[in-house]
């Protein structure tokens, strides 16, 4: 008689499931599981068949009391509406994958201790290898620091690596305009409390200066393009023959609002943005910017966790990549295989009108 396939309607299958379609004992197929050598390719190719007829799907929590591993990294992130935080889970996204492990997110829009310490039981309760933290915002890092977990932690505590190339790239931004013969450039930068707003400005104020060209108060944005657009329909154009944007998106709602004031983008002001989000050359005219590598951060990032999955570290150490002005725990290793933001140049640029 042959063995019964038959289980409950609706239920998850079973080991015990796959054995009896299989005709073999539940010990065969967490042979065939675990890939053991002892397994005859007959066995193996019947449990495989089982397998699939039945959708059967391995216990996560059963296998980690075995493995000691999930195959779980948490991702605990803030500003996600944002695009560059967005991008960079992303790359955590593809690079947990790459290495066989399923990323479960978790927001945190309050940066509140409470709110942190929320996140990181949910995330507990999934028993995670590690956990990484996406916090653009200084006191999200801060919150994040005072963590003493049991298993690795990698902290993001800006977009991009190596160290100092958001102010290199703001400077490459404001020396294009520069070398385009502009002396009046005006910035709209990112709202104060993201580290990332904070070293753009810094380096548009610091290329200035180098080449002796005046730096009046910068504008302020939230990042989106309606502040960009306020902002525009402000803007006094005979104070400045050229603007560098903190980010394409307050980029967009900029040069919408000039073009509705008559102010032609570039004949009459040049504009620059910044992170080439993929709609930027589409915009009307297409956008100068700056391009960022932030998948390869997130890449980065996994794998700084996973060496410490692996033992390179003590668990419990918080890294923290690109925390210019902040102490870690430990130094992390300079990143590697990172590209350096680099000039993308299109159409919203061009020499000031003689």
């Amino acid at each position: 008689m042959p063995p019964s396939r038959r289980r409950p309607t609706g239920s998850a299958p079973t080991m015990e499931d796959v054995a009896r379609v299989a005709g073999v004992s539940h010990q065969t197929v967490s042979r065939v599981l675990n890939d053991h050598p002892n397994v005859s390719p007959d066995t193996k190719e019947r449990v495989s068949a089982a397998i699939s007829e039945l959708g059967y799907r391995r216990n996560a929590a059963a296998r980690s009391l075995v493995t000691r591993s999930s195959k779980v990294i948490g991702v605990i992130i803030t500003e996600l509406e944002q695009y560059g935080p967005a991008s960079t889970l992303l790359g955590l996204q593809e690079a947990a994958f790459r290495n066989g492990y399923f990323v479960s997110v978790a927001g945190l829009r309050e940066k509140t201790r409470a709110a942190m310490l929320e996140s990181v039981n949910h995330l507990l309760n999934q028993a995670p290898d590690g956990i990484v933290v996406v916090a653009p915002v200084q006191a999200g890092v801060d919150l994040f620091r005072t963590l003493e977990l049991k298993i690795p932690l990698e902290i993001v505590a800006s977009g991009l690596a190596p160290e100092g190339s958001q102010e290199q790239a703001a400077r490459t931004a404001v020396a294009h305009l520069a070398d385009l013969g502009h002396r009046s450039i005006a910035h709209l930068a990112g709202p104060e409390p993201w580290m990332d707003a904070r070293r753009r400005t810094a380096g548009w104020r610091e290329e200035l200066a180098a080449r002796g060209l005046p730096a009046a108060a910068p504008m302020v944005g939230d990042w989106g393009a309606e502040s960009g657009y306020r902002t525009g329909l402000e803007f006094d154009a005979a104070a400045a023959t050229a603007v560098f944007v903190a980010n394409d998106q307050m980029a967009l709602g900029f040069m919408r609002a000039l073009h509705e004031r008559g102010i032609r983008v570039p004949d009459d002001v040049s504009v620059v943005g910044f992170d080439d989000q993929p709609e930027a050359a589409y915009f009307l005219p297409p956008l100068t910017t700056i391009r960022q590598d932030f998948r390869s951060m997130g890449s980065y990032c996994i794998d700084m966790l996973l060496g410490q999955v692996a033992g390179s570290d003590a668990a419990g150490t918080a890294h923290e990549a690109n925390a210019a002005g902040t102490e870690s725990a430990e130094s992390a290793p300079e990143p590697q295989g990172i590209a350096v933001p680099e000039l993308v140049v299109r159409s919203s640029t061009a020499p000031p009108a003689t």
